[in-house]
Parts: structure tokens; sequence; C-alpha cells
């Protein structure tokens, strides 16, 4: 009577283990993409608010300036750093040809080694879909080059009301006596 007991006992101990144990995947095994949409998906967000976009902007100051500026072209010391070269968000042809589709994978679930994903937990998939509306109007916030400012002729010659500098003024003789 003790030996089946004893049996059930050790199965129901090693199948608790076993389906408890936090160590049963193995860590060499890359994760499961968080989420993933077609690359040629388009935005479902139709009208950005300006609360979403307020929150875009949040997140995007937390997890994204550090690397890429908060302005988005990228030059940060920190992107320097590490020898990456960012694209420049401040300038609209740089994200004329992606999909948002492509960017929120992108943002989603990280690029390599150097770009760390935006989990679901910091960021739901509408907020997302925010933050790239936000990135692609980053080049609106970028303060425009002032223009040049208009170059004076040379003087080549001073004005005829004047005499030339290099020639000293007219004496007049002493008055006689």
């Amino acid at each position: 009577m003790m030996k089946p007991l004893l049996f059930v006992s050790a199965v129901v101990l090693f199948g608790i283990t076993a389906v408890s144990a936090p160590g049963s995947m193995s860590q060499d095994a890359a994760p499961a993409p968080v989420s993933a949409v077609a690359s040629g998906q388009k935005n479902p967000v139709v009208k950005p608010t300006e609360k979403s976009q307020a929150r875009a902007k949040e997140i995007y100051t937390v997890d994204c300036a550090i690397c890429h500026g908060d302005n988005g072209n990228g030059k940060t010391d920190l992107a320097k750093g590490m020898g990456l070269t960012l694209a420049d968000w401040s300038d609209p042809k740089t994200l004329a040809g992606k999909q948002d589709g492509d960017l929120f994978n992108i943002i989603r679930n990280g690029k390599g080694t150097t770009m760390p994903a935006e989990v679901s937990g910091r960021a739901k998939d509408d907020e997302v879909w925010n933050l790239i509306l936000y990135i692609r109007a980053l080049y609106k916030q970028t303060p425009a080059a002032a223009p040049a400012a208009p170059v004076a002729p040379a003087a080549s010659e001073p004005p005829a009301s004047e005499p030339p500098a290099s020639t000293p003024p007219a004496s007049t003789p002493p008055p006689s006596s």
C-alpha cells in the first residue's frame, strides 16, 4: 500500500516542478516578436488628437530621444559613443520611402542589438501608431535655417562728395598780409 502512494506522490511532485520551472525555456532562444503587422500596412490612426500626440511626445522623449535626439536628427553623444549613424528624421525625405507598417515593426520589436523594442507594456499599439505620426512630424519642429544676410557691395571707390581716403585734403594758402 505504501509503494503506490509513494509512486503517485513522486509523479505529482515531479509534474508540479516541471510545470512551474522558471527556466523551462532555453536562454539561447530568441524571443518571439511581440507584435507584427504587415509590412505595407497603413497607419490606422486616421486623425491624431492633441492628447494622443502629447502621449507620443512623452514616449519619444523618454524612450527615443536619448539616441535619436530631441529633434530627431540622430546626432547625440550616445549614438556617437556607440558608433551609430542614425537617420536624420528632421529631414522629411528620410522617412518618405518608409512604410508605417515597417516603422511599427521596428519600434515594436527593436532593431538588432542597438535598438531595444518598445514592448507592449510600455506603449500600446495605438500609442506606437501615434508615435510614428509624431516622428514623421519632427521636421516641422526643426527651425528653418535663417536666410543669409545680404552681402554689402564691396566699396571700390568712395562716394564722389568725399575725397578719397588716400589723398590728403587740399590745403588752402595762408592769408596774405
